[in-house]
């Protein structure tokens, strides 16, 4: 009996995922929950690697790391939230800092929400349903 998949109960393609971080075990942490899950995940190492992968494949939602080198998280959020087409795109800091400045301070790059390093499995999924449901 085959069990091939209806084309109407499924997405035509899987929800692709940015995380962008310059730690190797944080990326490749992400990268397995959000793969376990079901969705496309795009990796950067920094700011710079980022925007070129995001016009390259477009993610429905990006992760970024507050601090990275050359072009921190804030600058990052904030460069991604200028270009009109990507302006819609949910956009959610990570960072081991959860104090007020910082929180307040992702909210004025244009983060749309906050989650704290070492992130679970099931605040990651959390965050990531939380957009693509509404969109």
């Amino acid at each position: 009996m085959s069990h091939a998949a209806q084309p109407e109960e499924r997405e035509p393609e899987p929800i692709k995922v940015l995380v962008i971080d310059d730690s190797n075990t944080i990326r490749r942490s992400a990268e397995m929950f959000l793969r376990q899950a079901g969705y496309e995940v795009i990796l950067a190492e920094d700011g710079f690697d980022a925007l070129a992968k995001i016009a390259d494949h477009q993610p429905r939602l990006i992760f970024v790391d507050i601090m990275m080198p050359r072009l921190d998280g804030y600058q990052t959020c904030a460069l991604i939230k200028q270009n009109p087409k990507l302006k819609a795109t949910p956009v959610i800091m990570l960072s081991s800092k959860d104090g007020v400045f910082d929180r307040a301070r992702g909210r004025l790059a244009g983060s749309d929400r906050y989650l704290t390093k070492p992130f679970t499995k099931e605040g990651l999924i959390a965050a990531v349903t939380d957009y693509v449901k509404s969109s």
